[in-house]
């Protein structure tokens, strides 16, 4: 069963039985050896629909998806001042006391809140990481009971970065949409009402980290995933199905854009029919 929260773990000499992974699940690559394959792609340009640049973006982004599923945007129209902000929140809610943290549990089955590890159920061996996560679209659909209520502040920035990323989201799936050779907004119809999840992982220092990960080796279940890295680094990606993994370079202010299983099945389908 996982603990409560991080906080007095991290201070401990050895770590749990609870949190150590077999041989060849352990890390295989350093956290900080930063690799440069991630290709980055400026969106500067993207809206103009016409226009040469639009279509050199579109290319860069099929080269990536083609190569490996993964990549990195700048330029993305996300305002940096929300970025530091959003940044600035989830930091001071991971640095609340456990029991504040923990007004928002999500065990039992709840629809979002905070936890240790992961909601998922049966887990052998948990992961090193305290999250926070609940749903954000469609609106209609928000429980605001789960959303926390500290650091002052949380809900209307988030309100604000969730809409940002929706945004972002749909015009890298239009460019995904013209890359298939469909209509521009096939893929954002497609996925009418989309799902957005609000996602935020915290790693505390840990007492053996060569003994287990942060999060367990995994594919992304959605269409599409916007992730925002801090400048410590330790993501990182196979395109071989792990037979070799390299540890994203983090970029500052930039996204990584990874397909999701929905993502992936569709490029596919139409790519390669």
């Amino acid at each position: 069963m996982a603990p409560s929260t991080l906080t007095a773990l991290a201070n401990e000499k050895t770590l749990q039985t609870s949190f150590i992974r077999d041989e060849e699940e352990r890390p295989k690559v350093a956290y900080n050896k930063f690799s440069d394959e991630i290709p980055v792609i400026s969106l500067q340009g993207i809206d103009d629909i016409n226009g040469s640049r639009r279509s050199e973006i579109c290319e860069k982004i099929v080269n990536a998806c083609e190569d490996w599923g993964v990549f990195q945007v700048t330029d993305h129209g996300v305002d940096a001042q929300l970025i530091s902000e959003m940044t600035k929140l989830a930091k001071e809610f991971f640095e609340l006391p456990p029991d504040e943290k923990l007004r928002f549990d999500m065990s039992g089955g709840k629809k979002g809140g905070f936890i240790v590890s992961s909601h998922l159920q049966g887990e052998v061996v948990q992961d090193w990481r305290e999250i926070v996560t609940y749903f954000s679209y469609p609106i209609r659909a928000r429980d605001y009971s789960r959303w926390p209520d500290k650091p002052q502040g949380w809900k209307a920035v988030t309100e604000k970065y969730s809409e940002k990323l929706m945004d972002l989201a749909c015009k890298l799936l239009e460019v995904l949409s013209e890359a298939m050779g469909l209509e521009k907004e096939a893929l954002t119809k497609a996925c009418v009402d989309m799902d957005q999840k609000v996602v935020v992982n915290f790693y505390p220092k840990c007492p053996e980290p060569d003994l287990t990960l942060g999060l367990k080796r995994h594919t992304d279940p959605g269409t599409i995933t916007l992730l925002l890295q801090d400048q410590v680094g330790g993501l990182q990606a196979t395109k071989d199905n792990g037979k070799t993994w390299i540890t994203v370079q983090p970029v500052e202010g930039a996204f990584v854009v990874n397909l999701g299983d929905h993502g992936h099945v569709s490029w596919y389908y139409y790519i390669f029919p």
